[in-house]
């Protein structure tokens, strides 16, 4: 097991007034990031080129997952019907050309949450219509309704992440099924073959490169269209541990096969995260 970040893992502290804006604004309209809550190495350049994948549905996850730093076992919060207004506001503010959208998983709401994307969907695009719009969703415990909800408010990328290969579940997604988000990601295209989707893995888990390979030809099976690859990054010592620092030339190798399974857009690298320049898939 590796206990030190090797130098590919080493990461320039940003700042600029910009960041001070980006934390200013989200605050002034209590809106939550993922950024932040994840604990992502990458806010700091996000907040620096006023950008932020917005959290919405509060700051407390109803699942288990051992890699995730957001906020769980506790009380969820109620939804924020401002919310969508304000999350328009600040796409609007920000300027953004691209906005990812995702939350908390809320099992403890009838249908998840679908109905809170959606609207959330529709104030931007009544904001800003000019703005393509990519919503990373949870699984909605597989509630068909639940997704064409989320479909029907006709985002421009719908991502779902597989996470991790399927022999980990049991340790690191305990409450998810690997075969029930490749299904989510299946509908998608089934119901809406125009919207993209999008789904993502992290490595360093524990996983073999033919089990990753493997999730890869899985997702595109399911015809996942853009793929992100990044390191898992233990976000404290009771997380999952990191297993393995994968080194850049395996991300490249990985890049390369997905290439050539017929991905759209794809990826890899140590500190790709889901969101992070997401909009770049659509160039």
């Amino acid at each position: 097991m590796y206990t030190r970040k090797p130098d590919w893992l080493r990461i320039k502290i940003q700042n600029s007034p910009n960041s001070k804006k980006v934390n200013a604004l989200l605050e002034g309209l209590s809106l939550n990031t993922i950024c932040e809550h994840a604990n992502c190495p990458n806010r700091m350049e996000c907040y620096c080129n006023k950008t932020a994948a917005f959290m919405i549905l509060g700051k407390v996850c109803t699942r288990n997952c051992t890699f995730c730093n957001v906020q769980k076992n506790a009380a969820t919060e109620p939804v924020d019907l401002e919310e969508p207004l304000h999350v328009a506001q600040a796409v609007q503010a920000l300027e953004l050309s691209h906005v990812v959208v995702t939350s908390v998983t809320r099992d403890d709401l009838p249908d998840g949450g679908a109905m809170h994307f959606a609207k959330v969907i529709a104030e931007v695009q009544k904001l800003t219509p000019q703005v393509t719009i990519e919503v990373l969703i949870p699984d909605f415990s597989g509630n068909e309704g639940a997704l064409q909800t989320v479909i029907a408010a006709n985002p421009k990328v719908i991502n779902h992440n597989v996470e991790t290969v399927t022999r980990l579940y049991p340790s690191v997604r305990p409450m998810a099924e690997y075969a029930r988000s490749l299904n989510l990601l299946r509908r998608v295209k089934e119901k809406a073959p125009a919207i993209h989707t999008k789904s993502g893995i992290m490595v360093g888990l524990g996983e073999t490169q033919a089990e990753v390979i493997e999730a890869m030809r899985d997702l595109r099976d399911a015809g996942c269209d853009f793929l992100t690859i990044g390191q898992y990054l233990a976000p404290s010592k009771n997380h999952h541990p990191v297993i393995e620092y994968i080194h850049p030339d395996i991300f490249s190798m990985y890049q390369n096969e997905a290439g050539e399974m017929g991905f759209r857009h794809v990826a890899s690298g140590p500190f790709v995260r889901s969101s992070y320049h997401a909009g770049q898939a659509l160039k």
